[in-house]
Formats: C-alpha cells, sequence, structure tokens
C-alpha cells in the first residue's frame, strides 16, 4: 500500500498529518470514496464504523486494515464535516489534494459509496468491499488478508 499513496499525506481525525509509509505498511487497506451528500454512502458509513472499530480498536491482537478515505464532497468545509460527523477513526486524503482524481481513474470509480480493498501494492483484492461487508461482516476480512499475501497476526 505505500506504493498507492507514496510522497502522498494523509490526515487523521484530528487533521494531524500522516506518513503513509508508516500508517499502511503491512496492512490491508479500504480506500472509502464517499460524499456526505450521497444518501447510500450516509447508510453505509455507519456500517463500516462497526466493522472497523470491531476489526481494529477492539480486535487482540488488532487487525492489519486500514481505510483511506477519498472524498467526492464538493467543498472543504462538507468533507470536514461528513469526516468528523460520521466516520471512523481512520485516514483521509486530503480534500485539497488533486491525487483523488488519479485515483478515481486507477480503481474505475463511476460512482460512490466505492470501498476498494487493495494489497500494499495497490493491486485490487476486491472493488466490492461494500457489499462484502453487507454480506458476510468480518468474515470477509479472513479472505481479504489471505489475498494480501502479508504477514499475519490475525486470529479471527
Amino acid at each position: 500500500m505505500v506504493e498507492v499513496f507514496s510522497g502522498r499525506t494523509l490526515l487523521n481525525k484530528d487533521g494531524d498529518c500522516v506518513d503513509p509509509e508508516v500508517a499502511l505498511r503491512n496492512k490491508v487497506v479500504g480506500i472509502y470514496f464517499s460524499a456526505g451528500w450521497c444518501p447510500p454512502c450516509r447508510d453505509f458509513t455507519p456500517i463500516l464504523c462497526d466493522f472497523y472499530t470491531e476489526l481494529v480498536e477492539e480486535g487482540e491482537p488488532p487487525a492489519q486494515f486500514e481505510i483511506v478515505f477519498v472524498s467526492s464532497d464538493k467543498s472543504l468545509d462538507d468533507m470536514v464535516e461528513y469526516y468528523h460527523d460520521m466516520h471512523g477513526d481512520w485516514l483521509a486524503l486530503s480534500w485539497t489534494d488533486d491525487y483523488k482524481h488519479e485515483l478515481k481513474q486507477r480503481y474505475k470509480i463511476t460512482a460512490v459509496p466505492k470501498l476498494v480493498i487493495v494489497k500494499e501494492n495497490g493491486d485490487v483484492i476486491t472493488d466490492k468491499g461494500r457489499k462484502q461487508i453487507r454480506d458476510r461482516g468480518l468474515a470477509c476480512f479472513r479472505s481479504w488478508l489471505d489475498a494480501a499475501e502479508i504477514f499475519q497476526n490475525f486470529n479471527g
């Protein structure tokens, strides 16, 4: 994953800059394309929050999983409000970073919400993360982890 966001700065919910080389190393990464103006996004985001919380914040040991939010909001204020009010304690690409357009092209994003699960090198494990979470819950993480071919400490 380090490759996809290499040279970029990600933000945490406090607005602090986070180095993707450290934050995403040896993890399965969900790139979450979403927007606050989108009703299906507002419907799925709480489900994704619960999924993330169970895997990462309550998991022992925490699962090797991280989400990066890529906003399709119409303004920085809209993105910040949506991110702070509805999202989990994951990372975000800055709204002002034009790299979001390149990511949307690379992963063929034509509508939101879309959760693309990728390996460290950015190769797609699945572009149906949203459907898999809805259908299989936490069980889908094991298949993502196996597909990612990374060192594993997840016992779930």
